[in-house]
């Protein structure tokens, strides 16, 4: 069901069925509509979700049909003592993917070399100019991580020089794609790979687990202590959250573990990182997504990725504080640019979205390169319809897409190739090269044409809401169940519920410019909660003590002082005009 409230839509999930009921009778219920939401039906989703097991719930890496051939060659290398280059992307999964696959070779005596692009002067993927560097180099082997599925000629330009390839990517397997040496890609149609939402570090992590299997079989040296890659996890959980993966299913698990190893990790710019940024409590996903992910990405979107590279490999405190001291600096300046990008872009958007475009399109030549995306997603977020937003970069017009829940991006990017030099990505961001710029008004009208019968109501606002509770279902049994939930992200979010008809019993408005909000409720049955809204204080001034509201909102627990109590993080309220 859907209701209207102030232009969102609040969507109730569907009750789950009576069979699950029957099937899982001593789960308090409001836990079965969480898993039913989620698409947990049997015990063995269900434990593998709630308790996730390292040991059992990851997948044989072997199950990627090239896995055993880039074994093979990595490990020839090693004993060989080859020059191997690992070739990362610029973004945090790019980096945190890199540092990854360097530790691997660390504890292998094998020095590598290591290359990420500038994203504004060489931008996504591998370069002929990067390549015929390497070939000069004498390089071996080159593995990429986070990138490299569609770059087809630069491959065969290495494969014909006698470089041997191996790329290890996440991102959409186009039908013309690369043929290294060895192909790994969990979105790879022709592979036998199950969960097919890893993150570039997931790849890198699967290639990891598999030479380390690989090397234990054939008795090669070094061997691995039992464990050895799990203090990687952290890497795997900063850039799993960052590039926006689901946390279902390998990822749920690959996260969970991760967040252990985080909170006690033994890096030293992250460590330094963390008390620029002022953490000081347990790492979360919040914090990954918001904090840490925000400022890796900073180095390059607005200098150079080696930035945040060399912070996660520093050893010396002294040195990761200026690192870490310089990220924040280069993000704080990330952020007044988006800004202004942001205010630009809205100009040329806003007719647009009132005629009824469905996607929404905006271009500068003064942009910068490593921006657009983000704009591309503040855009999204504030208008509620899939964007591309476009600038001019070494003489070439190139942009990025961000999109919402049913409309693939690149799907729609896929069926403009014609005008495109290059474009990658997946499902709710790409980003993309014109073939000519001349041709930048005929590629707009093309993809807006090509999609003007799409049903914009699809992307209105709404938010989406687990169950209809009532407050006594709010007690410290169902909080504690729900944080077996954790870590909470994309395509597994913080349950939400509704309870109707509470009244309002105290009023309070908080924080600066008192923009926060909070209430105290009741029900009829006498039962009363604590709540706090944040942000919604302007919104609500007209508020009474004893006015009737219906309130969605999130379950957990305010801490301060060594004490704790139950708080409901109202997200979203409505007068109740029920008579």
């Amino acid at each position: 069901m859907a209701e209207t409230n102030n232009e969102k839509f609040w969507f109730i999930q569907p009750a789950a069925p009576d069979f699950l009921a029957n099937k899982f009778p001593e789960i308090n219920p409001i836990i079965r509509q969480l898993l039913f939401n989620r698409k947990l039906d049997t015990q063995e989703k269900i434990d593998e979700f709630l308790y996730p097991d390292y040991s059992q719930d990851l997948f044989d890496p072997f199950l990627f049909k090239e896995m055993e051939i880039a074994c093979q060659r990595i490990w020839r290398a090693v004993r060989n003592q080859e020059k191997v280059l690992i070739y990362g992307d610029y973004d945090a999964d790019g980096v945190c993917s890199t540092t990854l696959l360097v530790e691997w070779f660390k504890f292998v005596k094998l020095p590598v070399e290591v290359y990420i692009p500038h994203r504004e002067i060489e931008g996504y993927g591998l370069n002929q100019d990067a390549v015929k560097e390497f070939i000069e180099k004498k390089v071996d082997l080159l593995i990429t991580v986070d990138c490299g599925t569609t770059n087809i000629s630069e491959v065969e330009t290495l494969g014909a020089a006698g470089i041997d390839v191996i790329i290890t990517d996440h991102h959409h397997v186009p039908t013309d794609r690369v043929r290294p040496l060895a192909f790994l890609n969990c979105s790879n149609p022709d592979d036998n790979y199950p969960f097919p939402y890893l993150a570039g570090v997931g790849m890198a992590f699967k290639l990891v687990q598999g030479l380390i299997i690989y090397g234990q079989r054939n008795n090669y040296s070094p061997q691995f202590p039992s464990g050895w890659e799990k203090w990687l996890l952290d890497l795997v959980a900063i850039a799993t959250v960052t590039d926006v993966m689901p946390l279902q299913g390998e990822n749920h698990t690959l996260v969970k573990y991760g967040l252990l190893v985080l909170n006690k990790t033994r890096r030293v710019g992250l460590k330094e990182l963390f008390n620029i940024a002022g953490i000081k409590n347990i790492i979360d996903t919040w914090q990954i997504g918001f904090i840490i992910g925000p400022r890796l990405n900073a180095a390059g979107r607005i200098d150079h990725a080696n930035q945040a590279y060399a912070l996660l490999n520093e050893t010396n405190s002294d040195q990761a504080k200026n690192l870490a001291i310089e990220l924040q600096a280069t993000n704080a300046k990330r952020q007044a640019l988006t800004e202004q990008f942001v205010k630009e872009a809205k100009q040329q958007i806003e007719p647009q979205f009132y005629q009824g475009d469905c996607i929404l399109t905006a271009y500068s030549p003064n942009w910068d390169l490593g921006l657009v995306g983000l704009v591309a997603g503040r855009i999204t977020e504030l208008y509620r319809r899939p964007t591309l937003i476009m600038t001019l970069n070494q003489g070439k017009i190139m942009g990025s897409g961000r999109s919402l829940a049913d409309f693939s991006i690149i799907a729609a990017l896929e069926k403009q190739k014609k005008y495109l030099a290059r474009f990658g990505g997946h499902e709710g961001a790409c980003g993309f090269t014109l073939q000519n710029n001349n041709d930048l008004e005929n590629f707009v009208s093309s993809i807006k044409e090509a999609n003007k019968d799409i049903d914009i109501d699809q992307f209105k606002p709404y938010l989406n809401i687990d169950a209809v509770v009532k407050l006594s279902d709010i007690d410290w049994s169902l909080v504690d169940d729900l944080q077996k939930f954790e870590p909470f992200g994309e395509d597994n979010p913080v349950p939400r519920f509704v309870t109707y008809q509470v009244q309002v019993l105290g009023i309070e408005f908080v924080g600066e410019e008192q923009k926060h909000l909070r209430l105290l409720v009741g029900d009829e049955m006498g039962l009363v909660r604590k709540t706090i809204g944040f942000g919604l204080g302007k919104n609500w001034g007209n508020l009474k003590m004893g006015d009737k509201i219906d309130i969605v909102y999130e379950a957990g627990v305010n801490q301060w002082n060594g004490n704790k109590e139950l708080q409901l993080k109202i997200i979203d309220l409505k007068i109740n005009e029920t008579k």
